[in-house]
């Protein structure tokens, strides 16, 4: 890494921190509440031109203009990691148990072993370094019961739907961290430190991130600031939309699992138990032409007795995917108020910066420096938005597919009881 300040990636020319920050600190306010989003994010430096470090070409971020608008550049490598059934690990000879998941990713077909603090710690460096990308939150830690069969099934489930939508990101699956992540044996535990370390230290997070990305440029290249105002206000109603539509259907999906696994069951089980009272009390009658239809009306019994077991496990074949689809989606939601946080704060110092200079207040440079820096983060966050709403109509589709097979499939199951038994009677 070269020493900060010593260079500047093209496309932004804005001076090394000092001598014009504290100019520009005079002409534009500052936004007093430290703890806001845009200042913890570095977005206020950034926009204000107070960021300068040098950036390597690995640590370069494409935005693209595609069919859609602003893309982030594809990965040109693209690979998947499946993440196998947990196996309960010990150390200290023993002395503690835990949980590690086997990771096995195609572009190294290489396994390598985590534990979910490991996630964990991934999860919190991204979080940290991509203020406008919305990092997927992992799956709760752990109900009661630690190593509860159910939940660690569950848990795997979400897990695996965290690594699709990592390994999908154009701009995640790339970052160093994560490959470390997906790629350093688990048995060199220095050689994860070293890694480990190396992430912690990254430079080019915060304010200093912003400089990593390059946007298009030339004729047509530049936002129209009202325009990309609209759409983020358009997205802001969508999620919000998105995120109570979500909730209802968890809560009603949740809600229907539970009435199939009790009441559903017990329902067709009471059918069942009735049928059968009514055969045991024909076979009072011993008369032989009798026995058919007796024989005939307890298949009927059983029949429905399956049926009632069938219910009880529908829903962790279609149900359950669907919740925890929406469980990762909620994640994303929850992070896009601070992403669209970051982008309104730029704009608002571009307006401010606008009237500044018809005030006479800002040198016109200065404030299309500002203009510049804003449509660089303006650029990342339309990227980020078409990304999730590309991701989103590849998973609701894929999703919305398996729960409508595997209902139709379970029909099928419950007319073929029915047909069995219906069948039992042409005998009689």
């Amino acid at each position: 890494l070269g020493p900060r300040g010593a260079g500047h990636p093209p496309g932004h020319p804005h001076p090394p921190g000092g001598g014009g920050a504290a100019k520009s600190s005079a002409t534009v306010s500052r936004n007093l509440n430290r703890f806001s989003t845009f200042v913890k994010s570095g977005g206020e430096a950034f926009v204000l031109g107070e960021a300068s470090g040098f950036v390597k070409d690995g640590d370069k971020l494409c935005v693209v203009l595609g069919p859609r608008g602003p893309e982030w550049q594809e990965n040109p490598y693209p690979f998947q990691c499946s993440i196998e059934d947990p196996t309960k690990q010990t150390k200290f000879k023993g002395m503690k148990s835990y949980i590690a998941y086997k990771l096995v990713p195609s572009h190294t077909g290489q396994q390598v072993h985590r534990r979910y603090k490991h996630f964990d710690w991934l999860y919190g460096r991204l979080a940290e370094k991509f203020p406008v990308i919305s990092v997927p939150h992992l799956p709760e830690k752990q109900a009661t019961g630690r190593f509860e069969e159910d939940f660690i099934s569950k848990r795997r489930k979400g897990l695996a739907w965290w690594m699709d939508h990592m390994c999908s990101h154009p701009v995640l699956a790339q970052c160093d961290a994560f490959q470390h992540f997906l790629t350093c044996p688990s048995t060199d535990e220095k050689a994860w430190k070293q890694g480990k370390r190396k992430a912690e230290k990254d430079e080019m997070v915060g304010a200093n991130f912003f400089l990593t990305i390059s946007v298009p440029t030339g004729p047509g290249a530049s936002l129209d600031l009202q325009e990309v105002e609209s759409q983020v206000d358009g997205f802001k109603a969508f999620t919000k939309k998105m995120d109570e539509s979500a909730l209802q259907l968890n809560h009603t999906a949740n809600e229907f699992a539970r009435k199939q696994v009790t009441g559903f069951k017990k329902e067709y089980q009471k059918v069942g138990h009735s049928f059968k009272c009514l055969s045991q009390a024909f076979e009072l009658d011993q008369q032989a032409f009798s026995a058919g239809l007796n024989q005939a009306i307890a298949f009927t019994a059983e029949a429905y007795d399956a049926i009632g077991d069938l219910f009880a496990d529908q829903p962790r074949q279609d149900l359950d995917p669907v919740m925890d689809l929406l469980a990762l989606y909620q994640g994303h939601l929850a992070n896009f108020p601070d992403i669209i946080h970051v982008q309104k704060g730029a704009l608002t110092k571009v307006k401010e910066s606008k009237r500044h200079v018809e005030e006479g207040k800002m040198e016109l440079q200065k404030a299309e420096g500002i203009q510049e820096r804003c449509n660089i983060i303006s650029f990342a966050t339309l990227a980020e938005i078409n990304h999730f709403h590309k991701i989103r109509v590849r998973d609701f589709k894929s999703q919305m597919q398996h729960f409508l097979q595997q209902q139709i499939l379970f029909f099928q199951k419950v007319t073929q009881k029915l047909e069995e038994a219906l069948h039992k009677y042409d005998s009689v």
